[in-house]
C-alpha cells in the first residue's frame, strides 16, 4: 500500500481522546497509556515521518521531524505551572511543521494538524508572533502590497482556506488609518484555517488531502516565511 492511500488515524484515537476528557487525571492516564501510544502517538508518529518528503517539495526548508520528544508532535502533558486549569493532560492530537531554523517556536509561520474531540483542522501561517516578528509581516504588508493581495485572493487559497485570529482595536502604530489593507494590518495572527470531518482524517488517502491543502496554503507561508527573513 502506497504512503499516499495509507490509513493512518482510525476512529479509536478521538474515542481515546474523548476518554480522557472526561478521565483527565494521572491513575487513568496511566492504566490507559498503551491506547495513547498504540491509537494516538504512534499514528502520528507515523504521519509525521510520511509526511516529510513530500513538505520537502513544497519547501526545503520545512521540517517534520518524527520523534516523540522535541520533534513535530505536541506533547500529550500540560504546563500547568501558571494555569488555573490544573488537568494534567492535553486532550488534543496535534503536530506542526515549522521552519528549519525555528527550531519548536510555537510562533513562527508553520504548518499544523489539530485533532480533538471537539474539532479537527489544518491550519498554516502564524499564530501570536512576537512584535518584531508581526512588526515584519505588517511592513511586508504595507511594502508589497500586491504580493500579499495575490495571496489571499489566489483561487486554491481562498477555496481551501480562510484566515482567523485576533486584531487590534485600533490602527497599529505609523499606518494611517485610511489604509487600503488596514484590516489586514490589525490582524494580531495570520492563520490560514480548513476545518474537517473525522472521517476524512479517518479515511485512508488522507495523506494525499493534507499534502494538497499544504500546498493551496503555501503562498500564505511563503510570504511569511520571507517576511520575518527566513529563506523559503
Amino acid at each position: 500500500m502506497s504512503k499516499q492511500s495509507r490509513q493512518y488515524f482510525r476512529p479509536a484515537l478521538f474515542k481515546f481522546l474523548e476518554d480522557l476528557k472526561h478521565n483527565n487525571n494521572r491513575p487513568w492516564f496511566l492504566a490507559n497509556k498503551p491506547r495513547y501510544e498504540r491509537d494516538v502517538r504512534d499514528p502520528m508518529l507515523d504521519f509525521i515521518a510520511d509526511f516529510g518528503p513530500q513538505l520537502k517539495k513544497i519547501s526545503p526548508r520545512y521540517v517534520a521531524d518524527p520523534r516523540p520528544t522535541g520533534g513535530s508532535m505536541f506533547r500529550i502533558y500540560r504546563d500547568v505551572r501558571f494555569s488555573r486549569d490544573k488537568s494534567p493532560y492535553k486532550t488534543t492530537a496535534a503536530a506542526a511543521f515549522h521552519h528549519g531554523t525555528a527550531g519548536r517556536e510555537v510562533h513562527s509561520p508553520s504548518f499544523y494538524l489539530h485533532l480533538s474531540p471537539d474539532d479537527v483542522f489544518v491550519g498554516c501561517g502564524m499564530w501570536r508572533p512576537p512584535p518584531d516578528a508581526l512588526a515584519g509581516v505588517r511592513s511586508a504588508i504595507d511594502v508589497r502590497p500586491r504580493d500579499w493581495k495575490k495571496v489571499i485572493s489566489d483561487c486554491a487559497f481562498s477555496r481551501n482556506w480562510w484566515l482567523e485570529g485576533d486584531s487590534t482595536v485600533r490602527p497599529p502604530r505609523g499606518f494611517d488609518p485610511a489604509h487600503p489593507l488596514i484590516e489586514d494590518l490589525k490582524r494580531k495572527d495570520f492563520i490560514g484555517i480548513h476545518n474537517l470531518k473525522r472521517s476524512e482524517v479517518c479515511a485512508a488517502g488522507f495523506m494525499e488531502s493534507f499534502v494538497r491543502l499544504c500546498r493551496t496554503g503555501a503562498p500564505l507561508m511563503r510570504f511569511l516565511t520571507l517576511a520575518v527573513r527566513l529563506p523559503w
